[in-house]
């Protein structure tokens, strides 16, 4: 008995600790409208991400934020539909406007791990392994850990590249983000 008060006594003060410290930890996860730009006759392709987050708060004012993000991405238009999910690795750089409001800005990195083109025009594209974006967003840290954001991605590296007819389009992703997230600690 006495070992189990010692072990939650240790728990509680570490995770106290942790939170003096300015840590954050949690998961997040939302709806994607996703796009490809630069590709005629494209329309949103809505999907999910999810993931899991670490910050650490320097101050009152700014803080740092690293998720680790299940993105399904791509368009759908007229002749096919691109299906491209994603590992991606946002690294934000939050400012606080006022307790809990903040804005969000930083770069993006993206892991092609799945993609799934349906074409009527047989093997009219390819796409790249590897995807970089920016980031911009605003957020709200509600209480009891609760969190929702709200952010704006676009491709800097083209991801697909099609021949389609006497043009050749290359296309970056732009994605609208929404998310509720819940920090643990």
């Amino acid at each position: 008995m006495k070992r189990h008060i010692l072990l939650w006594t240790l728990v509680l003060a570490t995770t106290n600790c942790i939170k003096a410290q300015g840590v954050d930890l949690g998961i997040k996860a939302g709806a994607n409208f996703a796009d490809i730009s630069d590709i005629d006759n494209a329309s949103n392709r809505t999907a999910i991400v999810l993931g899991g987050f670490v910050g650490v708060k320097f101050n009152d004012k700014w803080a740092i934020q690293i998720d680790a993000l299940y993105s399904q991405q791509g368009a759908d238009f007229e002749f096919s539909d691109i299906e491209i999910d994603y590992i991606n690795l946002p690294v934000i750089i939050k400012y606080y406007l006022f307790s809990g409001l903040h804005l969000q800005l930083g770069p993006q990195f993206g892991i092609l791990v799945d993609d799934n083109i349906s074409s009527s025009l047989g093997n009219a594209f390819s796409n790249n392994e590897f995807d970089f974006s920016g980031v911009v967003g605003v957020g709200y840290d509600l209480p009891f850990g609760f969190r929702l954001e709200g952010r704006y991605n676009f491709g800097l590296t083209d991801i697909v590249d099609s021949d389609i007819g006497n043009a050749t389009d290359s296309g970056r992703n732009t994605i609208i983000t929404l998310s509720v997230g819940y920090s643990f600690l």
